[in-house]
């Protein structure tokens, strides 16, 4: 009898827990949530549009008249090709975890592996996001449009001077040994180099904007100036589309911000809220600091204030308070505004728009502050509880960047130097790269 008995349970089991098995798949199976779906498409076109046409009229609106095609050509070449490289292969380094594990040092906390290539395995029924909520093709177009704008902000160092077909050989093996490594190092999680060390960077601070502006640097000084540089006036010939092209990168910024919540949520809201105070008063910040300095405050300034603020809260913004954020943008004007002009002047570095003014500084700025205001005891959301301690963190991830950006970046340049050359020839830069890169005017004579 105990023997039926128990062979009645096994049968009893053998059917009920299939069934329980089921039913907790089927509580556990993510879901599409339509509202965070329809946040991310929105964000990911506002991202898209800072660079095409954002960026693209904003340092267009800057160089001489004779370069105005290019600079936009340029920005509208680097989104057709970087995207393709990021199906193809970018995705999989920045975001393919295999082999990686938490505390755990490997080849795979600096590069991805190469699982997510082509986009195996993506389909319409792909879901991710924080708790799955959402398409991981919006989720590849969301992050494709970061990888998109990092290499345009470079070109703002070297405009007016660097060959198209450099540039673009130049973007694409930039893309592979350092945007795509930096965003596994800090996004990819557990196991990722800078993730581990617990750096803050929201949405961009190391990932996007001290890479961008390390690496303008070092181009710049490579090439070498612009003819002429600094004793010819080499003053923006429409700073009208500057400042067409810095509001569009205001608004598109809060699909940068915002959107980096991945998710229609609080933490969204509050990354909108802070980013509008900050690039306030970096705005303000600048223009004020210009005004006293120089006398009278100008356009290209408060437009050029309005991107430092927007930098500098990117790392912040799903961890400060509204006040953080209001001393992140104030001191991020001011100091980039002095870096943008007496230090440049100072060192006789020739960074065409400030790539590495603006970026590169506003980014450090914002990614040290960080450690600061992320503190609940300072108005922040972050979980910081020793604010000396995540500053030293923010510090070791602002110093990899820096040196890891700028010796990848250096070695790039020289040998495609060695190898092509990265510098168009005196006479056509003189023409300007319109007429003598792509053989058209962007002004009538």
């Amino acid at each position: 009898m105990t023997l039926r008995k128990f062979a009645g349970l096994g049968a009893l089991l053998s059917i009920v827990m299939p069934s329980l098995a089921m039913a907790a798949d089927e509580v556990a199976a993510p879901v599409l949530n339509s509202g965070d779906t329809a946040w991310m498409l929105t964000a990911t076109a506002l991202v898209l549009f800072m660079t095409i046409p954002g960026l693209a009229l904003f340092y267009g609106g800057m160089v001489r008249s004779k370069n105005i095609l290019s600079v936009m050509m340029q920005c509208f070449a680097i989104t057709g090709l970087i995207s393709i490289l990021w199906v193809v292969y970018g995705y999989s380094i920045a975001f393919d975890t295999t082999g990686m594990e938490q505390g755990v040092v490997n080849f795979n906390s600096f590069f991805g592996g190469m699982g997510k290539a082509f986009l195996a395995g993506v389909t319409p029924a792909s879901i991710t996001g924080p708790a799955a909520l959402f398409p991981e093709a919006v989720f590849i177009t969301f992050q494709m449009t970061f990888a998109i704008i990092t290499p345009a902000l470079i070109v703002g160092a070297f405009a007016e001077r660097m060959k198209f077909s450099a540039m673009l050989i130049f973007m694409a093996i930039w893309f592979t040994l350092v945007y795509a490594p930096i965003a596994h190092m800090v996004w990819s999680g557990n196991g990722g180099l800078m993730w581990d060390w617990g750096v803050l960077d929201f949405a961009g601070g190391t990932v996007v904007h001290i890479n961008a502006g390390v690496a303008g640097l070092v181009a710049c000084i490579v090439l070498g100036k612009r003819k002429g540089f600094p004793t010819t006036p080499m003053a923006p010939h429409n700073l009208g589309y500057t400042l067409i092209g810095a509001a569009m990168l205001w608004i598109g910024w809060f699909g940068f911000n915002a959107g980096s919540a991945a998710a229609a949520n609080g933490t969204a809201g509050m990354a909108m809220l802070v980013t509008q105070i900050a690039t306030a008063a970096a705005a303000l910040g600048w223009m004020f600091a210009e005004w006293l300095t120089h006398g009278k405050p100008s356009a290209l300034g408060i437009a050029s204030g309005v991107v430092a603020g927007l930098v500098a809260v990117t790392p912040a913004a799903g961890t400060v308070g509204p006040m953080g954020a209001l001393v992140i943008g104030l001191v991020a004007g001011v100091i980039c505004f002095f870096c943008a002009t007496s230090l440049k002047r100072k060192l006789g570095y020739d960074d065409s728009l400030d790539a590495f003014g603006v970026h590169g500084i506003g980014g450090i700025v914002g990614a040290i502050l960080t450690g600061v205001f992320a503190a609940p005891a300072l108005g922040g959301f972050g979980t910081v509880t020793d604010v000396a301690a995540q500053v030293w963190i923010q510090c070791k991830g602002v110093g990899f960047t820096v040196l890891y950006t700028a010796i990848v970046t250096y070695v790039i340049l020289k040998v495609l130097d060695m190898v092509m050359g990265l510098r168009v020839t005196e006479e056509e830069e003189a023409v300007g790269l319109d007429l003598a890169q792509h053989n058209e005017r962007g002004y009538n004579l």
